[in-house]
């Protein structure tokens, strides 16, 4: 009946459970709208990009992490309740099934609108020593304190990190601040597979030149143990590496467990599928957002699983705003994301030529070096730019930087010009900031866009 309080429940509360419980309570009262979340763990809202500097010691304290308390979540009037594992959900019956962690008491509760925020799992490796003491996931911010603890607790001072993406290169990073002897394993052929290869040998040659030492082309094929049962070595079929710490990241799925047996729209990266209001497709009260759905590429116009907390956060919006009877969308990504390991920093945004091929563009590259600062400039420093642009047309379709401070978040001029669907040639004529102690006279970005455009402009080779 019109004027009864509706109840929206939240599974997941961190970026986008939280972010879309926060937005609906905004927007409506507790009046009008019962707010009732589940987590399973002991935090809620918590930065997971942050675990490897917190790891590292950049961050010194594991709150810093915390953008809100579960205490000052339920002060705005929303029933977060921590330690609670949603085990069913009966979309015919309207209700989630949730288990105490601890108790293991279960009880049924009923919804009239229900949002999935339940991000995303770890790869584990299903191998012989993947649970052995010793072994770490950092997922979580339970993660990092193990891990944390671990390394307070371990006399030896060798770590393998197993993975080359950027959960394996951040922590490989932190545990060379922390002193350790660090060997990534990599099952590609270069670090960084969210860039071309070419760009991934430049990580690689920066990161043996920290005193890292990359095995690249290698599956682990077993993690060893000692005679206490815990980790000493990490096996490939042709070598064996010295390990007192082992750290995974091979990368993260969708956590959709649920979803799927709920009968839920699934991808085929094993995301959830949802319209542009974030609401699950043929689900007029169901949302999903974060880590565990597919989005869509604007660049390749296909559906695409990129776990970020920026898209998170956006995605919990739009669904609070939606959930509480507003209207909001989420258009879609180009796929921009940046990180470092120590004074390298490795940006992406758009397609890589693999990506380009998959979905049948054709495209020309251009790679530049060029300098953060004009050459003159105290502190300039060297960075590769490159850039691919459709064949035909000039359309931008990505652009990869690696380079030292000041590289990185240039990237984003590219992830405008990707949204804004501009040319090579539109991104020559951008009017960029410059100063010598910020540029050269020519952005290192627009100089990559010149060389693009002559790439075009010279047809096929």
């Amino acid at each position: 009946m019109p004027g009864e309080r509706e109840r929206l429940v939240v599974i997941g509360g961190d970026a986008a459970g939280m972010s879309a419980a926060s937005q609906a309570r905004r927007l409506k009262s507790a009046e009008e709208l019962e707010i009732v979340a589940f987590e399973r763990g002991h935090f809620t809202s918590f930065s997971a990009c942050g675990i490897p500097y917190w790891v590292g010691g950049e961050v010194p304290e594991r709150d810093r992490l915390i953008a809100r308390t579960a205490e000052e979540h339920r002060a705005r009037d929303i029933d977060l309740r921590m330690r609670t594992e949603v085990v069913e959900i009966d979309v015919a019956g309207g209700r989630v099934r949730a288990r105490d962690v601890d108790s293991g008491a279960e009880s049924w509760t009923s919804y009239d609108k229900l949002v999935i925020a339940t991000g995303a799992r770890p790869i584990r490796p299903d191998m012989p020593g993947a649970d052995a003491p010793g072994v770490h996931g950092v997922q979580t911010l339970d993660d990092g304190q193990a891990l944390i603890d671990r390394l307070a607790r371990t006399r030896g001072r060798r770590a393998v990190v197993i993975g080359a993406g950027y959960i394996g290169v951040e922590m490989a990073e932190a545990l060379i601040n922390r002193g350790y002897e660090v060997t990534v394993v990599n099952r590609g052929s270069e670090p960084m597979s969210t860039l071309d290869p070419d760009m991934g040998r430049l990580v690689h040659e920066a990161m043996e030149g920290l005193g890292i030492t990359m095995v690249d082309d290698a599956a682990v094929t077993k993690i060893l143990t000692g005679d206490d049962g815990a980790v000493r070595a990490v096996a490939t079929e042709d070598a064996e590496y010295p390990a007192d710490v082992v750290v995974l990241g091979i990368g993260v799925r969708p956590e959709t467990t649920l979803a799927r047996a709920a009968g839920l729209p699934l991808g085929d990266h094993g995301g959830l599928l949802t319209d542009l209001a974030m609401r699950v497709r043929g689900h007029e009260n169901i949302w999903a957002g974060g880590d565990c759905v597919e989005v869509l590429d604007l660049v390749s116009g296909r559906e695409r699983h990129i776990p970020l907390g920026t898209h998170a956060n956006k995605h919990g919006q739009i669904i609070g705003t939606n959930a509480a009877g507003g209207y909001a969308t989420f258009p879609g990504v180009v796929g921009t994301a940046v990180s470092k390991v120590c004074d390298l920093e490795i940006a992406r945004t758009g397609l890589r030529e693999k990506d380009a091929r998959r979905a049948g563009l054709q495209y020309v590259t251009a790679t530049i070096e060029s300098t953060s600062r004009a050459g003159y400039y105290p502190g300039a420093s060297f960075m590769t730019v490159k850039m691919l642009a459709e064949r035909r047309t000039g359309r931008l379709l990505g652009v990869q930087i690696v380079g030292r401070e000041g590289a990185g978040k240039r990237v984003d001029v590219a992830a405008v010009a990707l949204t804004a669907g501009m040319t090579v040639e539109q991104m020559t004529s951008l009017d960029l900031g410059y100063a010598p102690p910020f540029s050269p006279v020519w952005d290192p970005v627009l100089v990559a866009a010149r060389k693009a455009v002559k790439a075009v402009n010279a047809g096929p080779s």
